[in-house]
């Protein structure tokens, strides 16, 4: 037994095998858990958004004492999160670990990579000018990866709860969470790329504030595609005078929810009663039927058109109202095929906040926590991306990313530096091996 097993201890607690003993030690030198990495680092080249983040940044250090650029920084916090390390702290341990090393192009017996310390100063380092033009980044980053400049997009808009521990900025008690939290507006396209988040306190925001905010989104689209027609969605919270108001001002159509009143539910109570005796008459199943009419609330500008939905089944009647500006389509196909599909924005803010924890802004100052939600869509680039290579009609195509970071980054891996190359050894065993090769083949024509 060499010099190294004495010194590392055997795990206790393993139970013999077929009358065999085993001995089980943390002595693998030059191993990972994070076999996948270098798929993500391919990913993340060819989308730049490390650099492309990092030049917002004014660096204050002196350049001859900087060991670890802001891009690197910021590279590797990304590949932290989407590897399922979304806690600073984990860079002390993954400073050291050779797929990490590799995927930010140092050989695994060269430096350290950053540790968290550095990387916490990083998150506190931009100001309020810096995050702006990040944000403009971001949508500039949106816009780039289109191979062709599409006619239409749809812009899903809605907001998230993000309870907090601490005494961090903006934070606010929220009554129907029953918690302190900060409530983060977010924007996601139709095919789900993820265009930008705005952190903010955990309220409703006013139709002045979500105004605010659009004409600086949609002014950074239009920069960049001056004619592409825009669908604005979303639910009542951004149905607000002002916010109709600037979408026919900006020449955007919407569709949005509109909260039920007293004058909108007089349209439709003989139609509810009505559809209550059917659906009683087909034996308690639902029955869903449609109407369509102009109104408006007292503080709109003008009337509207309205399309409500009925339902009506055993556990009662379900009455829902959308506002539109399309016109020449039919009231039911607006609601099921193009209102309700933005439901499927509910998956990707799952996605962002569940599976690439976008809900860690535990840093005291407001700024370093909008910092962090750039990170993390940042992370949310990579992983859409390497689902965006895969099979068009495969299960990898609506994987979750918890599913792919599990079964295509989380693999064994053992690293072999040679005088001309560097070995992977990854499990022979390993399940699905061609998907690896077609993502990779398949990254150069899915990304930019």
């Amino acid at each position: 037994m060499s010099a190294s097993d004495d010194a590392t201890a055997i795990l206790p607690g393993l139970s013999p095998i077929r009358g065999r003993a085993i001995e089980a030690r943390f002595d693998g030198a030059l191993m990972s858990s994070n076999g996948g990495l270098l798929v993500l680092r391919e990913v993340e080249q060819r989308l730049g958004i490390a650099k492309r983040l990092a030049a917002c940044i004014h660096d204050p250090r002196a350049p001859e004492r900087i060991l670890h650029g802001l891009d690197e920084i910021i590279r590797f916090r990304m590949l932290m999160i989407a590897a399922g390390y979304e806690d600073g702290n984990d860079a002390d341990s993954l400073r050291t670990d050779p797929l990490f090393k590799l995927a930010m192009d140092r050989l695994p017996e060269h430096g350290d990579l950053c540790s968290q310390s550095t990387v916490s100063r990083a998150e506190n380092l931009p100001d309020r000018h810096a995050l702006l033009r990040m944000g403009r980044a971001m949508v500039d980053h949106y816009c780039q990866s289109f191979r062709q400049v599409p006619r239409r997009i749809v812009l899903d808009i809605d907001d998230t709860f993000d309870a907090v521990h601490g005494g961090q900025q903006l934070r606010l008690f929220n009554a129907y969470y029953d918690e302190y939290g900060l409530q983060p507006i977010v924007v996601f396209d139709g095919e789900g790329r993820m265009i930008t988040a705005l952190l903010r306190p955990a309220c409703r925001p006013t139709g002045r504030q979500i105004v605010f905010w659009l004409r600086r989104l949609i002014a950074a689209l239009r920069d960049n595609w001056p004619r592409v027609e825009v669908l604005l969605r979303g639910d009542s919270h951004y149905c607000t005078p002002e916010v109709l108001r600037f979408c026919r001002a900006e020449r955007l159509d919407y569709v949005l929810g509109v909260a039920p009143t007293t004058t909108l539910r007089r349209h439709v109570a003989l139609l509810e009663a009505s559809t209550v005796v059917r659906a009683a008459r087909a034996g308690g199943e639902k029955l869903r039927r449609f109407k369509e009419f102009h109104d408006g609330a007292a503080s709109w500008d003008r009337v509207e058109r309205i399309i409500a939905r009925v339902e009506a089944g055993p556990q009662g009647v379900d009455t829902r109202f959308i506002v539109t500006s399309l016109d020449g389509v039919r009231g039911r196909t607006i609601y099921q095929e193009i209102y309700c599909a933005r439901g499927q924005a509910e998956n990707h803010i799952k996605a962002w906040k569940t599976h690439l924890a976008a809900d860690r802004t535990s840093c005291c100052r407001a700024t370093a926590n909008q910092m962090r939600l750039f990170l993390h869509i940042g992370a949310y680039w990579l992983m859409w991306s390497l689902r965006a290579a895969m099979p068009r009609r495969s299960i990898w195509r609506v994987a979750q990313f918890d599913t792919l970071r599990l079964r295509l980054i989380k693999l064994a891996a053992r690293v072999e530096v040679l005088k001309r190359k560097v070995q992977l050894h990854l499990p022979r065993s390993t399940p699905n091996q061609p998907i690896f090769a077609y993502a990779l083949t398949r990254l150069s024509r899915m990304v930019i």
